[in-house]
């Protein structure tokens, strides 16, 4: 398993208020859209993060990692698992503290990469089920 439950529970209740959603547009039909809806009901702030840099659920998206202007806790992939490497080596130059591999998206290199860095990651899990499981 690739994220256990105590790096789940640090994650979703301790470092990780600011989530940068890699993947969320303004598609309702894309499960982003939805978990952004999710972990924003939880208190989370989100950061629509697309090449088109929309607006979503109120936050102003941003086209990279790298143009965020602010720094961001959670780093939340929702890209394909052939993508996710490399947003999790821009997660770890961003200075995030956590990496979040969605349901089906899995690139165990970059797994122990970036938990090679010191960062908490979980892969393949998605937190919009785990969160209300913690309250």
């Amino acid at each position: 398993m690739y994220g256990d439950e105590a790096t789940i529970r640090r994650i979703l209740t301790g470092l990780g208020e600011t989530w940068a959603v890699v993947g969320l547009s303004t598609d309702r039909r894309r499960a982003a859209y939805g978990v952004a809806q999710v972990l924003q009901r939880f208190g989370k702030r989100i950061v629509p993060v697309h090449p088109r840099a929309e607006t979503v659920h109120g936050e102003q998206g941003y086209a990279s990692l790298a143009d965020i202007p602010f720094e961001v806790d959670v780093v939340d992939v929702f890209v394909n698992s052939q993508l996710a490497g490399a947003v999790a080596d821009e997660a770890v130059a961003k200075g995030a503290q956590a990496v979040w591999f969605q349901l089906g998206v899995v690139d165990v290199a970059a797994y122990e990469r970036t938990r090679a860095t010191g960062l908490e990651m979980v892969m393949d899990r998605c937190p919009a089920l785990e969160i209300p499981l913690l309250r």
